[in-house]
């Protein structure tokens, strides 16, 4: 494998690392705002949005 190649599949292989890591931590954060979410709800703290709504 010439340096090139090797260099191009390094830059891959370390972009795919990172964006894996990205969307990993994406899901993960918005677990945790849901549960948080969740726990207001529980609380009775409504959103805002909430109030504009008036059956």
């Amino acid at each position: 494998m010439s340096a090139h190649a090797l260099f191009v599949t390094a830059a891959y292989a370390i972009t795919a690392v990172v964006l894996a890591g990205l969307i990993g931590w994406v899901l993960l954060d918005q677990r945790a705002r849901r549960r948080e979410l969740a726990a207001l709800e529980a609380a009775g703290v409504r959103r805002r949005s909430d109030k504009a709504v008036k059956p």
